[in-house]
């Protein structure tokens, strides 16, 4: 198999392990936007990365699967692996956002910056964090490994590794490592 191909697989299985409602690979390959949004960041951060002269094409292409998929993320942000975009209508993710491997993204996401001026501006996402429902991460933040953002939280201040992060604006809230296993909803912590 494949770099690439193993890569699409593993797109595929994490939407499957990652979301009850899912019937099988071939379901979540025609069916789910999510999927479909990170697929194509994965063409066109290969475009905007390798030549200047693609970086046009890009985002047009971009913005296309924006059209198609209610999904828009920026050719400049870097994904890792195993994202999982649940839902995704709405969700936004900017140029300088960086996402670590195994996060969940839910419907209404932003990865949003604060600032128009050049340089980093969106946040900086550590890994196996979760993201509820119209959560808001704005500017050069970082939010740890091990992270939930309950549902509609407006984070614009760091959040520390293994924390539960919920208001407007929001603040984090440490978990004990019996309630950390527990904690499977963000919505429940609004």
């Amino acid at each position: 198999m494949t770099p690439l191909r193993r890569l699409l697989v593993e797109d595929l299985r994490t939407a499957q392990r990652r979301d009850p409602a899912a019937r099988g690979l071939l379901e979540i390959a025609l069916a789910y936007p999510g999927v479909h949004a990170v697929w194509a960041h994965r063409i066109t951060h290969r475009m905007w990365t390798s030549n200047p002269l693609l970086k046009l094409p890009a985002r047009l292409l971009s913005q296309a699967v924006r059209a198609l998929t209610g999904i828009e993320i920026h050719p400049g942000a870097q994904l890792g692996r195993r994202l999982f975009i649940d839902h995704g209508m709405g969700v936004v993710i900017g140029e300088t956002a960086e996402v670590g491997e195994d996060v969940v993204l839910f419907h209404g996401t932003t990865l949003g910056g604060v600032s128009m001026s050049k340089g980093k501006r969106h946040p900086t996402v550590g890994d196996r964090v979760v993201i509820g429902a119209g959560a808001k991460v704005l500017g050069p933040v970082r939010v740890g490994s091990d992270v939930k953002v309950g549902a509609n939280a407006v984070v614009v201040k760091d959040v520390p590794d293994g924390e539960v992060a919920v208001g407007v604006p929001a603040k984090p809230r440490a978990v004990s490592a019996v309630k950390r296993e527990q904690w499977i909803d963000p919505a429940v912590h609004i």
